[in-house]
């Protein structure tokens, strides 16, 4: 089964291993606050000779009546991809809404939604079982170390529970006006969770010292190559390409789209309305 899921592993994502799909067992880790998840489901599909040909991983909560499609390999094949969804549909029946590939920062479940090109067949199938998608973002991919450190430690660092990484916080006169979140995983890959400033402040530089401070960091943990996704912002939005052009010129790379789908339910077609009475029907047709 880890053969399945790492045949689909983007770059800077981690091989599956035994701790992952443990994990897995548990649920999303982006998804620790909500409710509390029935126990997700792991389905596998495989051939007359035992041999495992896909693997669908899917939960749904007891108080929220919404479906989750976590994972999905099957080696682009069609049949077996056509073949899980429906099941997992069939399992997922009283959700009226069933979701899949979620937005999420890349981790150690998955890059934070389907890669439309390296993984058409399963974008295919999802439309093809009812499913309706859209675009969320880019994944980017760096190799690491970065050629020289900063010159000059910009930001306070600080050990961040969850997710398990680091958070750098660049301050003035003790407030904070820049703050990312970056953690290594395994495999020796790492992941940028975000890189924010404070509106006012942008334009002046901090986001390039915060993030050239972070690449720093993520090597001397032992990275050696990072991810993230720069999630799609309308152009109506202030500033929506300054994300991609921060990314660029540190050198990240374009992988691939990350689109994420989600399917309702159709609402039963009720009962015929009864046929409305007239006045004259109410008393009898009398004149």
């Amino acid at each position: 089964m880890r053969e399945l899921i790492n045949a689909d592993r983007p770059p800077g994502q981690p091989c599956c291993t035994r701790d992952i799909l443990a994990d897995a067992a548990r649920g999303p880790s982006h998804l620790a606050d909500w409710a509390a998840p029935a126990r997700p489901c792991i389905s596998v599909l495989a051939d007359a000779e035992d041999r495992p040909r896909g693997v669908i991983v899917f939960l749904a909560w007891p108080d929220v009546q919404v479906g989750l499609i976590c994972w999905l390999h099957a080696r682009e094949d069609p049949v077996v991809l056509r073949a899980l969804l429906t099941h997992a549909v069939a399992e997922l029946a009283g959700c009226p809404l069933v979701e899949a590939f979620v937005g999420a920062p890349p981790d150690a479940l998955g890059p934070g939604g389907l890669p439309r090109t390296r993984r058409a067949a399963t974008h295919d199938a999802l439309l093809g079982t009812g499913f309706t998608g859209r675009r969320r973002g880019c994944y980017l991919h760096r190799p690491l170390p970065v050629e020289t450190l900063p010159a000059k430690l910009v930001a306070d660092v600080f050990p961040c529970e969850f997710p398990p990484g680091y958070r750098l916080i660049i301050r003035e006169a003790d407030e904070p006006v820049a703050e990312t979140l970056v953690s290594v995983g395994p495999d020796h890959t790492a992941t940028v969770w975000w890189i924010e400033t404070l509106p006012e402040q942008r334009r002046h530089g901090l986001a390039q010292q915060l993030l050239s401070q972070a690449l720093a960091l993520l090597a001397e943990q032992g990275a050696t190559e990072v991810a993230l996704v720069v999630d799609d912002l309308p152009e109506t939005v202030p500033g929506h390409q300054a994300a991609p052009r921060l990314f660029e010129s540190f050198g990240f790379a374009f992988i691939d789209q990350l689109w994420t789908y989600a399917r309702r339910r159709p609402n039963p077609p009720g009962p015929p309305a009864a046929p409305r009475s007239t006045q004259a029907d109410a008393v009898g047709g009398r004149a």
